[in-house]
């Protein structure tokens, strides 16, 4: 079993709503119904909107929990010594398959998180805005958004606005990889760890954060930090998006204020009354038990006591049918495919882990185990991009985790339940083009002339990954629109001259709805 989760799954609330004010009004908040739910936002100077965001404690919601305020101070102050006007970037790219959140604001209320960004934007005097997506419907939503407003990216405007679409992949949320894509590279750590309020997008200081940490920002600008402050623990004030999946009957992306006991959201889900662990804070994050989840709080630091994490805000319990190092075995794999191919940790180390896991389930006995942690422990704080250290992380949380189901499978060769595969991963294939815009065009490959020299997988992974023997395996797919661009250079770039770019048949040539076409224009990010 493998049901992924749609991009809008159901939305709750616990207790009064602060992002999701107007969701039980309209399916999607427009310029106008976000002005009369919300309330116009005044606009203020870079010292204000740092002391508001250290008033209200606000870290970071995807997953790093870097304060906000200090990351805004660190980048006026770069720009400033600099000389350069900074650039502003909306992180929307949500390429975990156990995370729907920051989609979920993407497309319902996203003026939310334009209005802090374009708070941040005037505060430092920025005159550009990047949106980084990862679907189709948010890419469609935050065009239309920016239309709404006036925003676009031609010159003589005095803030220039564009979209950079992402594809669906572990690693492409990353700081750094939101941050080369930007920059019209593929969205792929660049190998090389630099500090974006330093060096940015176009070598400029940029102020990169995620969507719902924009949307904290804007609704704490308008009702102020004492009143913020009303909601929520006193030291992690007001409220938290959570995408609650899993072993769960209804799967839910869900406002709940700092403080809830987790077992209510639990609850709300329809989870199992003793769950045999819940993963906190996604695929990177850790496992806690059955009575950590009863005891827990929904809080930063109440997670971090009992061994959990809230990372990018993921909560996914598993239920007693199922063998939880079977369930880690699934995601292990996947996070090995995930894998940038940029490092020896992460294209090494990852599926090492992986298969390690597998002997270990397999009957590979004590010996099995103990080079499962010596690979694991390897991999650590040596990879180009946190992608090592989370997936790693992750393994050893479900070895601290599972120690019963552990020793029988180390000692008595299983524990004698299957793996029903409750945690949620992309369909198999290439989901992220199902869903995409199509131009019509398809990539080929000309096999009298191909040398397997790998440079299209790095240029276009969505469309080209590298099979076993090292040559190119291409997506049975349309390009889409919005990675035309990358598909040609990939082309331009091929040493062996052996890529190509099939145009479709006039009559086969899809036609783009009429909405489609207004919202994504020429397609270009």
């Amino acid at each position: 079993m493998n049901v992924p989760l749609p991009d809008v799954p159901e939305v709750r609330v616990v207790g009064l709503p602060q992002l999701t004010t107007g969701f039980d009004l309209v399916e999607r908040l427009d310029l106008a119904m976000h002005l009369k739910v919300h309330g116009p936002l005044e606009p203020m100077t870079g010292e204000r909107l740092a002391e508001l965001a250290e008033a209200i404690s606000l870290r970071g919601r995807g997953g790093a929990g870097f304060p906000f305020g200090k990351k805004l101070r660190a980048v006026a102050k770069a720009s400033i010594r600099r000389g350069v006007r900074p650039v502003v970037v909306i992180n929307g790219s949500e390429g975990e398959p156990a995370c729907r959140k920051d989609t979920v604001l993407l497309n319902r209320a996203p003026h939310l998180i334009l209005d802090g960004a374009l708070l941040a934007a005037e505060a430092l005097g920025a005159r550009t805005l990047v949106v980084a997506v990862t679907r189709n419907s948010t890419e469609i939503s935050v065009r239309a958004a920016l239309a709404e407003r006036g925003l676009s990216d031609r010159r003589g405007q005095q803030l220039r606005a564009r979209v950079v679409r992402t594809p669906e992949r572990m690693v492409s949320g990353e700081a750094s990889s939101v941050i080369r894509a930007a920059n019209g590279g593929p969205a792929l750590p660049p190998g090389r760890r630099e500090r974006a309020a330093e060096t940015g997008v176009a070598g400029a200081p940029t102020l990169l954060s995620n969507a719902e940490t924009y949307a904290q920002l804007a609704v704490a600008a308008r009702i102020g930090p004492r009143r913020y402050g009303h909601t929520g623990l006193p030291g992690e004030p007001g409220t938290v998006l959570l995408t609650v999946s899993g072993a769960v009957a209804r799967p839910m992306v869900v406002e709940v204020p700092t403080g809830v006991p987790l077992r209510y959201v639990l609850e709300m889900a329809g989870a199992p009354p003793l769950p045999q662990g819940v993963l906190t804070g996604g695929y990177h994050g850790n496992w806690i038990d059955a009575v950590s989840s009863h005891n827990a709080v929904v809080s930063r630091e109440s997670l971090a006591t009992v061994g959990g994490a809230l990372g990018a805000g993921a909560i996914l319990p598993i239920g007693p049918d199922t063998c939880p190092l079977g369930e880690s075995l699934r995601i292990a794999n996947w996070l090995a495919a995930e894998t940038a191919g940029q490092c020896g940790p992460c294209k090494l180390g990852l599926p090492a882990a992986a298969g390690g896991l597998s002997d270990v389930l397999n009957g590979g006995g004590p010996a099995a185990l103990e080079a499962l942690r010596q690979v694991t422990q390897a991999v650590k704080g040596r990879g180009a991009c946190k992608h090592p250290d989370g997936s790693a992380r992750f393994l050893l949380s479900t070895l601290s985790a599972f120690t019963d189901d552990l020793a029988a499978h180390v000692l008595d060769g299983g524990c004698g339940r299957e793996t029903v595969g409750v945690l949620p991963l992309p369909a198999p294939g290439y989901q992220d083009l199902e869903e995409s815009i199509p131009s019509g065009e398809k990539l080929a490959v000309d096999w009298t002339l191909c040398q397997g020299h790998g440079l299209c997988a790095d240029l276009v992974p969505e469309l080209i990954r590298l099979g076993a023997d090292g040559y190119p395996a291409l997506a049975d797919a349309a390009v889409p629109v919005h990675l035309r661009g990358r598909a040609q250079r990939a082309v331009r770039r091929c040493p062996a001259l052996a890529l190509r770019i099939e145009q479709p048949a006039a009559e086969q040539r899809p036609a783009l709805p009429a909405a489609n076409r207004r919202a994504l224009g020429s397609g270009r990010g």
